[in-house]
């Protein structure tokens, strides 16, 4: 974790989603969360780190966490999150960008009603020769800039999530596939809007049109949401099958391939990924 964080700050300026050793930092930091966590006796719900942060404000009469309190309510309340290791991997980017991790932990250290939720024999947290390295780590963290995107319905720690708007037109000629409860990019059709644009490419996820969510979306419903919309300026968020530099997102590589097999012409090209130009949001030229 320590190389890690000298890595993010040898890049300089804020902390954002295209760094390179983001994803790894994330995933250490979930790793140790995780680590030596038991579950419960009767195993109805599997036990995740998300599951004590919810209750953390509980057990804060001083109103000390009121930062951490509206980190959690937010996490809680984002209808895009549906697991907890979705919500907890929406938390810890929360926490990142509003320097609140380390206290977070801190008050979990703290409170003794979750001493029994780890594991003291392969626990980090309940480890006392580990726990303050770690602690001074969470402190280095919350010393740095943060400028994660959170604005996202699967806040795993490798996605690229870009905005592309257009005008008004007839066709916009994006071929679309639903699987997995997503929509799919399937193929472009040559010569319409979106071929022309040059910014959307096949494989990537079509996961809002104009703020509309398109997460868990039954077959047809891009297109019911498009016909309401029909004259207006379109804005998609889109999820990247990949990144910039051509890493694949891992949880889309399985509906990935099963697209491949059902549609052999399919084809992936990330030398053609568009690239990101400094933030989330791209406006394509001539205002479209």
């Amino acid at each position: 974790l320590a190389v890690c964080i000298l890595n993010l700050q040898s890049e300089g300026g804020a902390v954002t989603d295209e760094n390179p050793h983001l994803s790894s930092c994330c995933q250490l930091l979930e790793i140790i969360l995780r680590k030596g966590l038991q579950q419960t006796v009767l195993g109805l719900i599997r036990r995740d780190y998300w599951h004590w942060l919810e209750q953390l404000p509980q057990h804060d009469p001083c109103g000390k966490l009121s930062p951490v309190s509206m980190a959690v309510e937010q996490t809680a309340s984002c209808i895009k999150v549906l697991t907890s290791q979705g919500r907890g991997r929406y938390f810890l980017r929360l926490a990142l960008n509003r320097r609140i991790l380390g206290n977070t932990v801190h008050h979990f250290l703290h409170t003794p009603k979750f001493s029994e939720w780890y594991d003291p024999a392969i626990s980090i947290l309940r480890n006392e020769e580990f726990v303050e390295p770690f602690l001074s780590l969470l402190l280095v963290l919350s010393e740095m800039e943060f400028s994660l995107n959170i604005e996202v319905s699967m806040p795993c720690l490798l996605q690229v999530c870009q905005i592309y708007e257009t005008v008004p037109c007839r066709e916009l000629g994006m071929v679309l596939r639903y699987l997995g409860k997503r929509v799919f990019v399937l193929e472009l059709v040559e010569g319409s809007q979106a071929q022309v644009d040059q910014f959307v490419l096949p494989g990537d996820i079509i996961d809002e049109i104009n703020g509309v969510s398109l997460r868990n979306a039954c077959n047809g419903l891009a297109g019911v949401v498009l016909q309401r919309l029909k004259g207006q300026p379109l804005t998609f968020r889109l999820i990247r099958w990949c990144s910039s530099d051509g890493t694949v997102y891992r949880p889309m590589v399985k509906l990935l391939k099963a697209l491949q097999q059902e549609n052999p012409k399919f084809q992936l090209n990330p030398k053609s990924q568009a690239p990101s130009h400094g933030g989330e949001t791209q406006c394509l030229r001539d205002g479209r």
